[in-house]
């Protein structure tokens, strides 16, 4: 699905003027080509993956995130950020895969909502604070049609390197935004897809819709990074 931004095109095989000219008039038309066009996909995306990456640690390197009078206020400055570079409906369609267009749209708008609180509620709220923490742009990957870009990264915990991709497409405003986050090479969606696919097949929309939202609450009872990121369960 996902290939190198820069790739040698057919242009190359073809007589050397016929290329240049081609490529001349490509560039008087304002036309960047494929190769241009990836690039600037690749970048694009990077770049407000970075954005926002750099606003979270800003915030997160605060002394009053483990304040517990301020953490609410600045945890929620973070939740901000990362509703604004995640797009919870399309990562919420994916995990539930096929049997969304089953969802009433008042049942995708719960569903989407009790599935951003159970990652909040994994993720977020277990993360005690920034204690050196370091993430490293590593590159990118790009779509034949160049509207999906996959970022790469390495998260570096003390001595330990953790990569983890962010595959990322264009909503409707034309915003780069995050559909699904690879960690070791395991895809949150596809994990999370055959869970909820597993509980659709013994129950309903509703009664997953239910059973997301109670596992939200059940982690948020947990002590902080007390052990794996909680699961829907069965």
């Amino acid at each position: 699905m996902f290939m190198h931004a820069f790739r040698r095109g057919a242009l190359l095989a073809a007589p050397l003027f016929k290329t240049l000219s081609c490529g001349l008039l490509c560039i008087l038309l304002g036309w960047p080509g494929p190769a241009l066009a990836a690039a600037d996909s690749a970048g694009a995306a990077r770049e407000a993956l970075k954005t926002s990456v750099d606003r979270i640690l800003d915030i997160v390197k605060q002394p009053g995130y483990t304040d517990p009078a301020q953490r609410p206020v600045l945890m929620d400055k973070v939740e901000n950020e990362i509703r604004h570079i995640f797009d919870f409906r399309e990562f919420s369609a994916r995990t539930v895969g096929m049997n969304w267009p089953s969802f009433t749209p008042d049942q995708q708008d719960r569903f989407a909502e009790a599935f951003a609180s159970l990652l909040r509620a994994t993720y977020l709220e277990k993360f005690d604070g920034y204690t050196g923490q370091q993430v490293l742009f590593t590159g990118e990957l790009v779509s034949g049609k160049g509207d999906k870009v996959e970022v790469q990264t390495t998260v570096v915990i003390k001595d330990k390197q953790v990569p983890v991709a962010y595959r990322m497409l264009q909503n409707r405003q034309q915003n780069w935004v995050v559909y699904d986050v690879i960690i070791e090479g395991v895809s949150m969606v596809k994990n999370y897809r055959t869970q909820f696919q597993d509980l659709l097949e013994k129950g309903t929309a509703d009664q997953l819709i239910e059973r997301v939202r109670t596992k939200a609450d059940e982690v948020r009872k947990q002590p902080a990074q007390s052990g794996q990121p909680g699961q829907p369960g069965k």
